[in-house]
């Protein structure tokens, strides 16, 4: 009898090449494929959207003087950077826009969860809500103002109620729409209130009480910039209502640039985060 250690070992299979820094291998350059083509496929739209945005005025389809081509905005954007009023006011507006938002995140989250989890107090607080919800934050742009005046608080004010309630109104909805068989799963194993809302009812709606906190991220740049135009010596808001009355249109036109760039900025932020704390989830998605 032969040993089995004895056996020849010609039919193994061959070791797999050590992977040599700097080498791209066949696996490695799918992936950077992909990922290329992911980024193409998304930069498609915005160049065509530069593309059209500087050729319309060259080609006189429109005033170039009410939309100038977008290299005069960059130049303009640029210039504003260079001399440090374009950070001025980004400072400005984002101290104003964080600052509410992160008052919103902090009261309405926690209020969300007591009304969606005790139904007594959802009972209690339900009519006052239909109420406010349905008034605009705008609308109120002037009590605002007569309260508080028209420095810092009356504007992070009206930040932090345009916020709430897109987090609160989630956060309600994200606890009540838990699947009662996992709340039973658990009654049944022996959890307490406490654990269960620990371990079942935050964790399950944490994807809807995100949805919220990035509506509210970009409720909170829009509202923000209205109010600015109101009483301001800085910020989005007022760079460019002050370059609209001045007619400095290329000015106007960075200051929309900004302000764009900034949601998008802090909606990528918000959608790091989320994925973050639903690490749990599975992409179901196609494509």
């Amino acid at each position: 009898m032969v040993d089995i250690a004895e056996r020849p070992t010609r039919l193994a299979a061959p070791p797999a090449a050590p992977e040599v820094a700097g080498r791209v291998t066949p696996g490695r350059a799918g992936r950077l494929l992909g990922v290329g083509a992911k980024v193409l496929h998304r930069t498609v739209a915005i160049a065509a959207l530069a593309a059209i945005w500087e050729g319309v005025p060259r080609l006189g389809l429109v005033d170039r003087v009410f939309l100038p081509p977008l290299s005069e905005v960059l130049v303009a954007w640029w210039e504003l950077l260079r001399t440090g009023q374009l950070a001025e006011h980004v400072g400005a507006s984002l101290t104003r826009s964080l600052a509410g938002l992160g008052l919103a995140v902090l009261t309405a989250i926690p209020l969300g969860l007591l009304i969606g989890w005790y139904r007594p107090l959802a009972e209690l607080l339900s009519p006052l809500l239909e109420v406010f919800r349905n008034t605009a934050a705008l609308a109120l742009l002037p009590v605002f103002v007569l309260i508080l005046g028209l420095g810092e608080t009356s504007k992070i004010a009206l930040v932090l109620y345009a916020c709430s309630w897109p987090i609160l109104l989630n956060t309600i909805a994200g606890v009540k729409g838990v699947d009662p068989l996992l709340i039973r799963s658990a009654r049944s194993m022996g959890l307490n209130h406490l654990r269960l809302f620990q371990k079942v009812i935050l964790p399950a709606a944490v994807p809807t009480i995100f949805t919220g906190v990035r509506l509210a991220g970009a409720y909170s740049i829009l509202v923000l910039v209205a109010a600015e135009m109101v009483g301001a010596k800085a910020g989005l808001g007022y760079l460019i209502n002050y370059a609209q009355y001045n007619f400095a249109i290329p000015d106007m036109y960075s200051g929309i640039m900004t302000i764009s760039a900034i949601g998008l900025v802090v909606n990528q932020l918000l959608v790091a985060l989320e994925r973050r704390f639903s690490t749990w989830r599975v992409d179901v998605s196609a494509g």
